[in-house]
């Protein structure tokens, strides 16, 4: 023990006990730091490298780690081949094209969802409270898998809960929600619509948990103060508790993208990217060139594009809603 004087009084510490602290951060961030090396930054380092290549796996090259020789260096080629008139270019546009469609539609339709419905679910009595968040969010801790077969079964078209629902109140319903087309309406197909409505059933218990954590950090201080100055509820919700969800609306808007951007299950089960493409993301044109046609250069090309889309949108929403106060 090491014995030191201060203002009269003797304090024992503990001899070593700055080194002991530095051992045990050390000791703890070590397994965390090379996991991420490991299976983080060294493939994305990797996948960087390869879309400067042709790259199959299929191919032995004579360079490190296969690359070179039948996997040759191509430089940019594999990104200037996206603009060209090429099948596979064609298919990567109209990916793109889903991608941003998709996420476009989902998270705006999310937030005037899930905001809202948080507001109720507060305004009711306690005793209701949990009850409604539960049944809310369980499709969230559902299976994707399952979610996609559950509304593959919805959307059917001869015996789906949907199309029968429709057909009761005297209407003609769509002849095949998910294969058809030539069903496009407002410029989205028809099968993407159905798969929007499954991934929004799936994704907004998450958004609206997170809401209704929010609205009870907000003082009812400062409501009970608008009222007091003779703001109605609908005032007091869109003049004071949205513009204090503002960081919350960050949050969610974030990360509500990013998953919107890089969703790959549910398109896959439901659609398989039909009907001619009309329902394939980007991560499913990934998955498909690098693991079905083994082109792993041009797959690793599209994460590329896929990976600035998602910093250039992540920081459009950081500048528009970034907040410099707290409450």
């Amino acid at each position: 023990m090491a014995i030191t004087e201060r203002r009269g009084f003797r304090i024992l510490k503990p001899a070593g006990n700055a080194a002991g602290q530095k051992r045990f951060v050390v000791a703890g961030l070590t397994p965390i730091m090379l996991y991420m090396i490991f299976f983080a930054i060294l493939p994305m380092v990797w996948a960087v490298a390869l879309g400067f290549f042709d790259y199959s796996p299929i191919r032995a090259g004579s360079g490190f780690l296969g690359l070179g020789g039948v996997n040759p260096f191509v430089g940019l080629d594999n990104y200037r081949a996206m603009f060209d008139d090429s099948q596979p270019a064609r298919v990567f546009r109209m990916a793109v094209r889903n991608t941003a469609i998709f996420a476009a539609l989902v998270l705006p339709i999310n937030l005037l969802i899930t905001l809202p419905l948080a507001a109720v679910v507060e305004s009711v009595h306690d005793r209701f409270k949990r009850f409604f968040r539960a049944i809310y969010f369980m499709p969230t801790i559902s299976s994707s898998v399952a979610v996609a077969v559950m509304w593959g079964y919805i959307f059917n078209p001869s015996q789906g809960l949907l199309n029968t629902l429709i057909k009761a109140v005297g209407l003609t319903p769509p002849k095949a929600w998910l294969t058809n087309p030539s069903a496009v309406y407002f410029g989205v197909p028809l099968a993407m619509i159905a798969v929007i409505i499954a991934y929004l059933w799936q994704d907004f218990g998450y958004n609206l948990v997170i809401f209704i954590a929010a609205l009870q950090g907000i003082p009812s201080e400062i409501k009970d103060a608008a009222q007091v100055d003779g703001a109605n509820a609908w005032q007091t919700f869109w003049k004071i508790t949205v513009p204090l969800l503002k960081p919350t609306l960050l949050f969610v808007c974030v990360l509500t993208m990013l998953s919107s951007l890089q969703v790959f299950v549910i398109f896959d089960v439901m659609t398989n990217g039909g009907p001619r493409n009309q329902t394939t993301p980007l991560v499913m044109s990934i998955y498909e060139n690098a693991f079905r046609y083994q082109n792993m250069g041009w797959a690793a090309a599209i994460s590329m594009v896929l990976f600035i889309m998602i910093l250039i949108i992540t920081i459009i929403q950081f500048r528009f809603l970034r907040t410099d106060w707290e409450y």
